[in-house]
């Protein structure tokens, strides 16, 4: 079948291109071992399809065809990715429903996308938890699992909420130019530990407990405005990623100057942070309303930059 609505095209600015197409065409373009650092959000196998073209990895009919189409993706990502150099993957868990599989559960879709990477020749590097409010995800997605009528009528059927995840994968090698990281010790312990947050003082316990996951503090909110992507043919809504998680990873894992991709360049979370902190930015995006809209974001930011060093 021929997808006769494909287009291609690009745009560029200070530090930054977007190109439109199908990234497993188009990562091809790229160079071998030139990206320093990738943060990406693929789609959740079908969990929001963001377009009816055949070449959108959300839209698909079965798991196993989209891991076959990602495979792609990843085995290009390891191509382009210099040596020692990280991929930043993030993820969530997949609910089973009893309407699409006849049980209610749950699926290991994070264990999936560890395994796509090792048998694609990544190194699974470690990764981080990302708190969820487990009360808002509850109102969003109407999962019977979370409500409080079900922890009152039959607490079996409850569980907890799905966190996210940024997993990381490292190209194997030697990394031919060392990170020099501007994150400070003290953020590197807050961010490292695997248990920390902090309550506040207690006079028994003190001023900190250490009992939660890591990067509790994303804020959920903290988006490019998704709206401005909409278009009367969506079904679903626009998913970006949280711009502090992305600055967090730029930050942790790449040199100023360094090239950040993005494979699901969506409206341009991704190369946005990666201008903003120095660095240079390169996205794909299939549909072409979203691309549109990165563009603006992205010469909008270059005319914020260049007012900002003229005073």
């Amino acid at each position: 079948m021929i997808d006769e609505t494909y287009t291609t095209d690009e745009a560029k600015g200070n530090d930054w291109q977007l190109w439109l197409g199908d990234s497993c065409e188009r990562m091809g373009e790229i160079e071998a071992d030139s990206v320093g650092l990738s943060v990406q959000s693929p789609p959740f196998v079908s969990l929001f399809t963001f377009s009816d073209s055949i070449r959108d990895l959300s839209n698909n009919h079965s798991a196993d065809v989209f891991h076959e189409q990602y495979g792609y993706i990843i085995r290009e990502l390891l191509r382009v990715t210099m040596p020692g150099r990280l991929a930043c993957v993030h993820c969530t868990q997949l609910s089973r429903t009893k309407s699409s599989f006849g049980y209610v559960g749950t699926h290991d879709f994070r264990g999936d996308v560890i395994r796509d990477y090792e048998s694609a020749g990544w190194i699974y590097h470690g990764e981080v938890c990302v708190w969820k409010d487990p009360q808002a995800q509850a109102i969003r997605t109407k999962a019977q699992g979370l409500m409080f009528t079900t922890k009152n009528k039959d607490s079996a059927m409850s569980r907890p909420a799905y966190a996210d995840y940024v997993l990381l994968f490292r190209k194997p090698g030697d990394n031919p130019v060392p990170v020099k990281t501007d994150v400070t010790n003290d953020e590197w312990i807050q961010w490292a530990s695997p248990i920390w947050f902090d309550y506040g003082h207690d006079e028994t316990l003190g001023s900190e407990r250490h009992v939660c996951p890591v990067w509790m503090d994303i804020k959920q909110g903290d988006v490019l405005n998704a709206r401005l992507a909409k278009d009367s043919d969506d079904e679903r809504h626009i998913s970006p990623l949280q711009l502090d998680l992305i600055a967090r990873c730029i930050r942790l894992w790449s040199n100023r100057g360094e090239l950040v991709f993005d494979p699901f360049g969506g409206i341009g979370s991704t190369v946005y942070e990666a201008v903003k902190l120095g660095r240079r930015g390169l996205s794909i995006e299939l549909k072409k309303t979203y691309w549109a809209t990165s563009v603006r974001i992205l010469r909008e930011l270059d005319g914020q930059m260049h007012e900002s060093m003229l005073f």
